[in-house]
């Protein structure tokens, strides 16, 4: 069992490739975990990732901005308190709406990202 403390001032720059623009994320659960992975990442300034697929069903809990969930076939604006379900290899995006930040936290299995074109 532990607690751990998320405040803004655990951020740390991402500067994982997926991303488009500046992220700022800390884990919460990372790897030590066999079943899940969970991190809060900020979007600044309109900054989004390259369309991707998860290995696992990932869920999104938006808790400050606005941003922009997107798919092949559809878009969905987002917003605090929103929660989005994408299903395991569904190609997807998200990020904050330009001119905006978004924050949320990412809920999925442990497994592969990849980027899809």
């Amino acid at each position: 069992m532990r607690v751990v403390q998320i405040t803004p001032a655990g951020r740390k720059p991402n500067p994982n490739d997926i991303f488009i623009g500046d992220v700022v994320s800390q884990t919460v659960l990372g790897e030590e975990s066999a079943h899940l992975r969970i991190a809060e990442h900020t979007f600044l300034m309109g900054a989004r990732n390259k369309m991707h697929v998860h290995a696992t069903d990932q869920v999104l809990l938006v808790t400050a901005g606005r941003g922009t969930l997107g798919g092949d076939a559809e878009e969905h604006d987002l917003a605090e308190g929103d929660v989005a379900v994408i299903t395991a290899g569904e190609r997807h995006w998200h990020g904050a709406k330009p001119g905006h930040d978004m924050t949320h936290w990412s809920i999925l299995g442990p497994g592969k990202t990849q980027v899809a074109g």
